[in-house]
């Protein structure tokens, strides 16, 4: 029996979401334009919250961290796809496939952590609202956000090191328009047993985890909120936490969305597109749900905008 050709591989070769050329040109526009309207609304969001001294509070300064994560999250991945399809290549390089999956790890857990911490500071604000300048303040903040960070950087450090440690085969396609981690692991010719086992035991802790602290605060909330007598006093509780939990819905709802298409169909080409629904579509959705449904935000976009 022959020795399969194990290699150091150069490139890869990202497919993309189609090969058909009139259609690369129409997603290309489309992605351009949610890239344009993701980087812009969640910009402003930040520029508001900083220019407005009525947002100095904890739960706008968290907000103003998740608007800039769905930048990134956005610009790790978009800006070189639509580079591929305006020049008609699909390659990338090992060490720039790597980098990429390196930040996006970092973005997607941060952005799962940060929502975490956010559930928490509503579930502060609504439940303890005597104490919530003592548990919830600025420097608490600034703390959870870099331990969020920290536990982000070394998760993705583990999965690049793990991902580096393998071997390719020669022409390395990966059916999709990212370097995910999933897809890079199962396309290479070493035993993968240590990063799926990895994988499996830091997809139940870091995610599982933060759902469960979610789900935790949002019951306490739902109890709090059902103890209140009169119906102006529910709606307001209730309005104070609406952004927050649209969020948290859309972000699940599209991640479970991916895991599930990649468990049922085993097909590479709808799990690239279920993708692109939490990594395009939520960070462009997230400005206009706390704008639409935050009063105290919409105030501050109106007086950054208009000078009212």
């Amino acid at each position: 029996m022959e020795p399969m050709n194990h290699t150091w591989v150069v490139e890869f070769l990202l497919l993309g979401l189609s090969e058909d050329a009139a259609l690369q040109f129409l997603i290309s526009g489309l992605f351009l334009f949610t890239y344009l309207i993701t980087v812009s609304g969640n910009l402003l969001i930040v520029l508001a919250i900083l220019l407005d001294t009525h947002l100095h509070i904890p739960m706008y300064f968290l907000l103003a961290n998740l608007s800039l994560v769905d930048i990134f999250l956005t610009s790790i991945t978009i800006p070189k796809m639509l580079v591929n399809i305006q020049k008609q290549i699909k390659t990338i390089s090992h060490a720039g496939c790597i980098t990429q999956m390196f930040f996006f790890l970092i973005i997607v857990l941060l952005d799962n952590l940060l929502l975490a911490v956010m559930a928490y500071d509503q579930f502060v604000a609504i439940c303890h609202p005597l104490n919530y300048t003592v548990l919830m303040n600025l420097r608490l903040c600034v703390q959870l956000v870099l331990l969020c960070w920290t536990i982000s950087v070394l998760d993705a450090l583990m999965h690049s090191l793990l991902v580096l440690r393998l071997s390719f085969c020669t022409h390395v396609e990966i059916p999709h328009f990212f370097c995910e981690l999933n897809q890079l692991v199962h396309r290479a010719c070493s035993n993968t047993f240590l990063n799926d086992l990895i994988l499996y035991l830091a997809t139940v802790l870091l995610a599982g985890g933060p759902l469960t602290g979610i789900l935790y605060s949002y019951s306490k909330i739902v109890s709090s909120i059902r103890a209140i007598s009169s119906t102006q006093g529910k709606y307001k509780a209730f309005s104070t936490c609406a952004s927050h939990l649209s969020v948290v819905f859309l972000f699940y709802g599209t991640g479970l969305g991916v895991y599930l298409s990649s468990s049922i169909s085993h097909d590479s080409h709808s799990t690239s597109m279920a993708s692109v629904m939490y990594t395009v579509v939520t960070p462009m959705l997230n400005p206009f749900i706390y704008s639409l449904r935050n009063t105290d935000m919409k105030k501050a976009l109106k007086r950054m905008l208009f000078h009212k």
